[in-house]
């Protein structure tokens, strides 16, 4: 097997793909197995090469043009093939001499045409001096590429008939040019470019010790909160009976709410808005009434309580409602995924297109999954789940009051309900925010969503007031306005950063926004540098585990297990930190590096 050439961080001259045109690169890696070499262009655009794909700077010499290295015989041959009998020298000459200048003119054309066509999309759509580009140009259709070919394509064939080159010449030049290699060069970068490279959650392996290990934790906790005594020195708790976890009349009632919230969502209330730009430029349509769905239920929980219904129910058969939930998200991600084995590529998502099956399955294949007009991930990513989250809230309330013979509910279970539906309220006022989000415009919909927002985010969630029926803590009313304070500094820092990073992705020029200041990057977007994403990377991750902490601290400090959300919470931000950080430093390349100069911590100021 040949050595490599070139060494890590030698600048060196590299082919731009698809093009003849060659640009200063640095090596950056190797891959023994596949032989490509990984370069970094000036504006931070990577991409894999191949050796022949590279030449050295000493070596790169430009090409001298084909006239003045053709003999003068054969310049003479040819000039006297060409000639028409009934025509002057003198005009003969001229003739010659400005269609050569026309036909390098028109090669010019193509060459530039060819490189700007074939650029890769989203990421890559940058020139070399660093300029932005237009998304929409580089990622027409193969239809709009033939239409924008083949007149200049014909007129050098055309030129060719009175070209000065051999015939071999000119028809390796036709086969370059031709219609069928860009198309055929078009569809292997994007194909290329759409795979997943680098795996998350531990590749293969992760993902399915986590499909494993995710819902084994959910029984754990509830199994835990049901203790006399949940610390951890209980472990293991004991095993329930399979009677005990499944019922099918709970499943029946799972089933009944989901299709229920399903109802709401294609009701024609609330506006119609339309989501981010698709790697093909395609918007997406979405309704937006996520609020006019809660209201909806809030009137009908309303209406089961006035005929006496025991909402209590819920508490009784918790743990039944969990596995129900659970059983369902796995048909669901089983679904979702062999009906994206048959989605388009450009359908598919960027960080769930492996070729693994297990982590395909875990991560989402398809970006989008819809029904019709029913798209399916943004309908559960707000609506049975966190709708969900306030009505089991509300249920443990009830149970609360039920079972300790209370006339009203504790001063420590109205704090984490109050909190709670704020959080979820929020959400759902707010929630053509969440078009803008990386669960929208990145992550497949597969199981890691399908279960998180099925099973972790209702069952998980509501964990504090699960535990408090079981074991009440009576707080202070001093405390308790102290946590209240806590929780409302969290959310308005995770409140207004969010709007500040949503404005001004849907629109930078608003004048409202003109106060902000931001980086420039090749992508055409800007880094913000100013408000709360000036004081740090993620302050919107910031308020998110101030208010985690005020939802966990009116249940006391007898166990660690109400902390639980908040040390998970804290992981899972870290975790998409780490995420965030690396997707933008691939993708606004020097840009982002100035950016973390400017603006050093991640989450926590002069922490982390």
């Amino acid at each position: 097997m040949p050595n490599r050439r070139f060494a890590d961080g030698e600048v060196v001259m590299g082919r731009w793909p698809g093009s003849v045109l060659y640009y200063e690169v640095q090596v950056t890696s190797y891959d023994d197995v596949s032989h490509l070499y990984t370069v970094k262009y000036k504006d931070g655009t990577e991409l894999a090469l191949k050796e022949s794909d590279i030449r050295s700077q000493s070596s790169f010499k430009p090409r001298k043009s084909q006239s003045s290295s053709s003999s003068p015989s054969r310049r003479s041959s040819s000039r006297s093939r060409s000639r028409s009998p009934g025509r002057p020298a003198k005009g003969r000459r001229r003739s010659a001499s400005q269609s050569r200048e026309h036909k390098d003119d028109k090669k010019k054309i193509i060459q530039e045409t060819s490189l700007a066509l074939l650029k890769p999309s989203e990421n890559n759509t940058r020139s070399y001096n660093g300029e932005p580009d237009s998304t929409e140009k580089n990622d027409m259709s193969c239809k709009t590429l033939e239409q924008k070919l083949k007149p200049a394509l014909e007129i050098e064939r055309a030129l060719e008939q009175y070209s000065l080159r051999s015939r071999k010449e000119e028809k390796k030049k036709e086969e370059i040019y031709s219609e069928k290699k860009v198309f055929e060069t078009v569809k292997t970068i994007e194909k290329a470019s759409s795979k997943t490279k680098e795996l998350e959650f531990g590749g293969r392996i992760g993902t399915f010790l986590m499909i494993l290990f995710l819902p084994a934790t959910v029984l754990y906790l509830l199994l835990m909160c049901k203790q006399d005594d949940p610390s951890l020195m209980n472990f293991p708790p004991p095993l329930p009976t399979f009677e005990s976890l499944w019922e099918p009349r709970v499943f029946g009632v799972f089933l009944l709410w989901f299709f229920l919230q399903a109802l709401f969502y294609l009701l024609p209330i609330g506006k119609v808005v339309e989501g981010l730009p698709l790697s093909n430029g395609r918007k997406l349509q979405y309704r937006i009434n996520g609020f006019y769905a809660f209201l909806l239920t809030a009137a009908a929980i309303g209406t089961l309580l006035f005929f006496q219904f025991e909402l209590h129910y819920l508490y009784d058969h918790f743990m039944q409602f969990a596995v129900s939930a659970a059983v369902f998200a796995m048909v669901l991600s089983i679904y979702l995924y062999i009906r994206s084995l048959k989605a388009p590529e450009e359908e598919l998502a960027p960080g769930g297109n492996s070729g693994y099956l297990v982590y395909d399955f875990f991560t989402g294949h398809e970006l989008n999954p819809r029904i019709g007009n029913f798209d399916l991930k943004y309908f559960c990513e707000l609506r049975p789940g966190l709708i969900g989250w306030v009505v089991i809230n509300l249920a443990m309330l009830l149970a609360e009051m039920k079972i300790h013979n209370q006339s009203v509910p504790s001063l420590s279970m109205i704090l984490v309900n109050s909190f709670q539906l704020l959080y979820v309220v929020d959400a759902l006022w707010n929630e053509e925010a969440v078009l803008t989000t990386m669960d929208i415009t990145h992550d497949g919909f597969g199981f890691m969503l399908a279960f998180g927002d099925l099973v972790w985010v209702p069952f998980v969630y509501s964990l504090q007031a699960f535990y408090l029926v079981g074991h009440p803590t009576a707080i202070s009313w001093p405390v308790a306005a102290a946590i209240t304070i806590l929780n409302c500094i969290g959310y308005y820092i995770f409140r207004s950063a969010n709007s500040q990073k949503n404005n001004f992705r849907r629109n930078p020029s608003d004048p409202k926004l003109a106060y902000l200041k931001f980086i420039p990057t090749a992508t055409g977007k800007g880094l913000l540098v100013t408000g709360w994403w000036g004081f740090v990377r993620h302050p919107n991750y910031l308020g998110d585990i101030i208010m985690a902490l005020a939802w966990s601290l009116p249940c006391g400090f007898n166990h660690i297990l109400p902390y639980f959300y908040v040390i998970y919470f804290i992981c899972l931000l870290v975790h998409r930190e780490a995420r965030d950080e690396h997707h933008c430093k691939q993708k606004y390349g020097l840009a982002w590096e100035r950016y973390c100069q400017r603006v050093p911590y991640r989450i926590f100021p002069y922490i982390y």
